[in-house]
């Protein structure tokens, strides 16, 4: 069964019909009697990506936005340098799972021969099949960025605004997501999936696809902020990541290093900034 573009393919966040499957569950605990309930869980299958016929990719998924997804993963992984690299997109549903088959251009293709891998499993470290030390981290350039340009009431703002916006997570509660702000923190684009990973890329798929400029917004992230979630931000061009926990010593010097202002721990009121907290609107208290 082929799935066209046209039916996964979506301009706005998913829809609480889809990504989810119903099943019937006993509620049980101390001194309460136990019931049967209908129970919303979030779907997790296997996602492979084919490029040009070669396997090179295997995640674990929540299939809906499967297009921003494979945008998105082959942008941040250094595959494609931009969407117009992108020939063709096909979606095939198999028994095991569904296989992405994109087409891609010749150059990346290439590119991607000389420094093929076998990846597995990206919803948890994110390093799972790596074979080497030199292919942890990507040359990147520094983000471009500008001192006093970030207002905190507009991080707030859109962090704030995040948790409205997951329809999948607040169905099952099991769902990360990633959205995109603008420099007031209104909340443009929101995408939602199990893996925080894939949450980030089918953001950064969307906005790829659509020719929405990066460079001057707030990306917030509903999970920590990982040295990959660094890097993915920092390649799509972001130059604010704010996460709602807490960040790790492997990120904040990625962020430092890129030029990327990264904030945890965003709730109710307050952040904690990381890296560059030159680039906040007020000048606050100095580190």
């Amino acid at each position: 069964m082929k799935l066209t573009e046209s039916s996964l393919a979506q301009a706005g966040p998913a829809s609480p019909a889809a990504g989810h499957g119903t099943r019937r569950v006993v509620r049980a605990g101390r001194n309460v009697a136990d019931r049967a309930e209908l129970d919303e869980l979030a779907q997790e299958v296997p996602v492979a990506l084919e490029y040009n016929g070669i396997s090179h990719a295997t995640l674990l998924a929540t299939p809906v936005d499967l297009e921003d997804l494979a945008y998105g993963f082959s942008f941040t992984e250094g595959i494609i340098r931009g969407a117009s690299d992108v020939y063709d997109l096909d979606i095939v549903e198999t028994e095991q799972g569904l296989i992405i088959q994109a087409t891609i251009a010749s150059a990346c293709l290439n590119e991607l021969k000389l420094r093929r891998r076998s990846l597995a499993g990206r919803t948890g470290c994110g390093l799972c099949g790596i074979e080497s030390l030199d292919e942890v981290r990507r040359a990147l350039p520094p983000v471009a960025s500008r001192a006093g340009g970030h207002d905190p009431a507009a991080i707030v703002k859109a962090a704030e605004q995040l948790r409205a916006l997951q329809p999948l997570h607040l169905l099952t509660g099991a769902t990360h997501a990633a959205g995109w702000a603008t420099s007031a923190g209104d909340i443009l684009h929101v995408r939602e999936d199990v893996g925080r990973h894939n949450a980030l890329d089918k953001l950064i798929g969307h906005m790829l696809r659509h020719s929405h400029d990066t460079a001057d917004g707030i990306t917030v992230i509903s999970s920590r902020a990982s040295f990959e979630m660094v890097q993915k931000a920092a390649a799509a061009h972001m130059p604010v990541l704010v996460a709602v926990s807490a960040p790790t010593t492997y990120a904040v010097a990625m962020a430092e290093e890129l030029n990327v202002l990264l904030a945890g721990f965003a709730r109710e009121n307050l952040f904690t900034v990381y890296s560059h907290p030159e680039y906040l609107g007020n000048k606050g208290a100095q580190p």
